[in-house]
């Protein structure tokens, strides 16, 4: 495939990932441009998006949280605007055919890339499909669409080697957990907390402060020492500060990006996931726990002897440098779509 001269990438928002997927791309050469398409256009906008859309999705179970026509029309009067030569989106369930039509005008290159599973999203393969090339974190998903028909890559998520880290103490002698709480989440921090293990949590799921509560829709505590939400270069400062970080999967079988995050920036990662085997080698780049008991013995080890995972450390990041950038998955997705 011929690189295309300039790129718009069409994503949510969400923790400044289209940046650094951008800046993956300006690596390879394109002028990249870029739309987030669940930003609100104003306070009025973005409390009734919280009332009329976000409140729905909850009780329907879809995660919904936006109007497809309205995050639509200004996703194509943005493609009108730069008239780019490749569209790439990032997840997008939310945009309607209509969008889809005009970006796939005139022979122009359309690409999608999930990195969520598709059966807790709105997104239409056999629609999207018509109208451009496809990419998802997800085996499963990849497997699944492949044996409908469909022609699509499995592209895992990755690291932004550019990000920069704070410089903070924040996480230092502690496990940390960064991320929105989760069944599985939850059950795993509280049985650190009923073992005594120093161990805390970042993010509005977690956090008891008033405003937190209200906007994650929560009445209790969770129990779990916490803190708020943190930008990226904090959460990866507190991954890399603690003397371990836990990264736990809900109902997924693709890879979250703190797994690459947490060894890029040189963290000692416990993850609940033998199948990482396929990115990192067990015992030399990264941790695997398999039950609370076994949880509980790696973090106590990870507290009481720190210089024992300095090795892994090192040995993560230079994987994760060779290997599992965003330039590196860039790379694959050009390659797939050629």
């Amino acid at each position: 495939m011929t690189r295309s001269r300039s790129l718009l990438i069409i994503s949510p928002s969400f923790h400044g990932y289209y940046a650094a997927i951008g800046r993956a791309f300006g690596e390879l050469g394109y002028e990249v441009l870029t739309h987030c398409y669940d930003v609100a256009a104003s306070p009025a906008e973005k409390l009734w998006n919280k009332t009329a859309h976000e409140l729905a999705g909850k009780l329907r179970g879809d995660g919904g949280h936006l109007s497809g026509a309205t995050v639509s029309r200004r996703a194509m009067a943005r493609v009108r605007e730069v008239s780019p030569d490749f569209v790439l989106v990032i997840r997008g369930d939310v945009l309607t055919e209509e969008f889809w039509a005009l970006a796939a005008e005139n022979d122009r290159l359309v690409g999608v890339w999930m990195y969520d599973e598709i059966r807790r999203t709105n997104f239409d393969a056999d629609l999207v499909g018509r109208y451009a090339q496809l990419a998802t974190y997800s085996a499963q998903d990849a497997a699944t669409l492949r044996a409908a028909g469909h022609r699509i890559a499995q592209v895992p998520l990755g690291f932004d080697a550019s990000s920069v880290i704070d410089n903070t103490t924040a996480g230092a002698g502690l496990v940390s957990f960064v991320g929105a709480p989760l069944p599985k989440r939850e059950s795993a921090l509280a049985a650190l907390v009923s073992a005594g293990v120093p161990v805390q949590a970042w993010g509005r799921g977690w956090s008891d402060h008033v405003f937190d509560r209200a906007r994650t829709w929560r009445v209790r505590s969770l129990g779990i020492p916490a803190k708020r939400d943190v930008a990226g270069p904090s959460a990866h400062a507190i991954m890399r500060n603690g003397r371990a970080t836990l990264n736990i999967h809900g109902d997924q079988d693709g890879f979250t990006m703190r797994t690459f995050e947490a060894a890029g920036v040189g963290a000692v990662q416990i993850i609940d996931r033998a199948d990482v085997a396929d990115f990192y080698d067990p015992g030399e780049e990264i941790l695997v726990y398999d039950g609370h008991e076994e949880l509980v013995d790696l973090c106590r080890h990870a507290v009481a002897r720190p210089q024992d995972f300095m090795m892994l450390r090192e040995r993560a990041r230079r994987r994760t440098l060779a290997q599992h950038t965003f330039t590196h998955r860039a790379d694959a997705l050009l390659e797939a779509w050629s």
